[in-house]
């Protein structure tokens, strides 16, 4: 282009990282063909675009074909003309030569792809500048670890924001998908179950086993055993699976509250059929420590992974969620608890952090394609009431809880409840009737499942066993109230 002058300044860091005559090349294919816009819209904008004056282009050729206005050199001179970054740029020459540059329109999606990735890369220059600067700067506040979660944030971003976005599908594509996943249940070892299964029968067959994408909300107040079932679920799904139905989940457990060796005592504990308190206080006789042993190397051969970084940010649960996706596989994500979880941006209040949490966590979901399993906190108005089972309006802290998730699980013992509510012993008859309300629901619980989004709601009766913190079926399993 001799009669045109593009900014001629190179950054020699990203030198590799554009391709001038690719971006007017895609430029002049818009001027000639407006309708290509809409099929590389959904890959790139004029941010990708690195030359300034490239950019302005396809910004105003973008602006006015989404109004359906025609864009051709002729209709977009006046509007260059009059943008003060064209003062010194000979238009009419420019967008011709431009146009002479089209390429087909068959090339459009592959141009910008390219584009596409070349800025990318362009980000991950800057944030590489950026993280080689800050770390040079020694500072009380600059410490190395928020050095690691600043650096763990912008990539975050890149990842989230910089990913070609999805179009629509032809239904027919989405139809094929409905019918893979009917035919995985059909096929399944265990009648009705599409998903991974939870070890638990009635769970199982309420929500056809834990389904790819989805985010599911298990809610308890403190005590009801809300780590307990979900270590449960974890440990079937990663090797109880196996020795049942020869397959294992990769399993990823963010522990933001209990360390690893803790978690992992309590699982020894449902294993090995020893006590934990038993195990924490070294009670142990010969062939029990035995028994402990023999369980630790049940474990050997199983994917289950245990992250027990305390206040995590969501964007590093998602990149670690990633890095062991790819490096060891991870089919089930499991995180305990999500209040503990910290926002990526400060927020004006503890609402809005819930929602940009419970976003992200479904966002981890439907990217990875796995189950994500959050704990939550229940308000304290539970308390309160007479009937202590939990509602949807007890999630604590927001309501973007109960719109974000797939499915909401409360987990409920009225066994806790009862306990303390036991009368004097001056009152026999009192007492008579508490023992007997007690024998009744001794070693129960409730899962309620308040919301499902693609089936039925209702309660399952589980077993409870205190000692091992361990749930399980009921003898009478299958009488699950609807």
């Amino acid at each position: 282009m001799d009669n045109v002058k593009f900014d001629q300044s190179v950054d020699e860091e990203k030198s590799s990282t554009f391709n001038i005559e690719a971006e007017q090349a895609l430029l002049g294919l818009l001027l000639v063909n407006n309708e290509v816009l809409g099929e590389i819209e959904t890959v790139i904008g004029e941010d990708h675009f690195y030359d300034g004056l490239n950019r302005k282009i396809f910004s105003h050729i973008a602006s006015r074909t989404k109004k359906g206005l025609v864009v051709s050199p002729i209709t977009l001179k006046p509007y260059l003309d009059s943008d003060e970054d064209f003062k010194n740029i000979d238009v009419p020459s420019l967008l011709t030569e431009l146009s002479a540059m089209a390429i087909s329109a068959y090339a459009a999606k592959d141009y910008a792809n390219a584009l596409f990735d070349l800025a990318v890369r362009r980000k991950l220059v800057d944030i590489g500048n950026e993280i080689i600067v800050d770390a040079r700067k020694i500072t009380e506040d600059n410490g190395p670890t928020q050095l690691i979660i600043k650096a763990e944030q912008s990539l975050y971003d890149v990842a989230s924001t910089g990913t070609q976005s999805k179009t629509f599908e032809p239904l027919v594509k989405a139809a094929t998908e409905a019918i893979e996943l009917a035919n995985r249940a059909f096929e399944s070892d265990i009648q009705g179950v599409s998903g991974i299964p939870s070890g638990f029968i009635d769970i199982d067959k309420k929500l056809g086993g834990l389904q790819n994408s989805d985010l599911i909300i298990l809610a308890g107040r403190p005590s009801m055993g809300k780590t307990a079932l979900a270590t449960n679920i974890a440990y079937n799904a990663s090797i109880a699976n196996y020795k049942k139905y020869g397959t294992a989940s990769s399993v990823g457990f963010f522990s933001l509250e209990m360390s690893s060796a803790q978690l992992a005592t309590r699982i020894l504990s449902d294993v090995s059929k020893i006590p934990s308190e038993q195990i924490r206080r070294g009670e142990l006789s010969e062939n029990e420590f035995n028994q402990f042993v023999d369980a630790a190397r049940s474990l050997d051969q199983s994917k289950f992974f245990i992250d027990d970084t305390p206040a995590l940010l969501i964007s590093s649960i998602a990149s670690k969620a990633r890095r062991l996706k790819r490096t060891h596989g991870l089919d089930f994500l499991i995180i305990d608890y999500l209040q503990l979880i910290r926002a990526s941006s400060n927020k004006e209040n503890r609402v809005n952090e819930i929602a940009e949490i419970t976003q992200g966590l479904k966002a981890i979901a439907k990217e990875l394609n796995i189950p994500v399993l959050a704990l939550s906190q229940l308000s304290r108005q539970v308390e309160n009431r007479e009937d202590k089972r939990p509602q949807l309006a007890d999630l604590r802290e927001s309501g973007s809880i109960e719109q974000d998730a797939d499915v909401v699980l409360f987990i409920f013992r009225e066994e806790y409840y009862k306990e303390r509510e036991k009368p004097g012993d001056q009152d026999l008859d009192a007492l008579i009737k508490w023992q007997e309300q007690m024998e009744q629901i001794h070693g129960k619980a409730e899962l309620i499942i308040g919301k499902q989004r693609h089936g039925p709601v209702g309660t399952v009766d589980l077993a409870f066993d205190g000692r091992f913190t361990r749930f399980g079926n009921l003898a009478k399993s299958h009488q699950v109230k609807a």
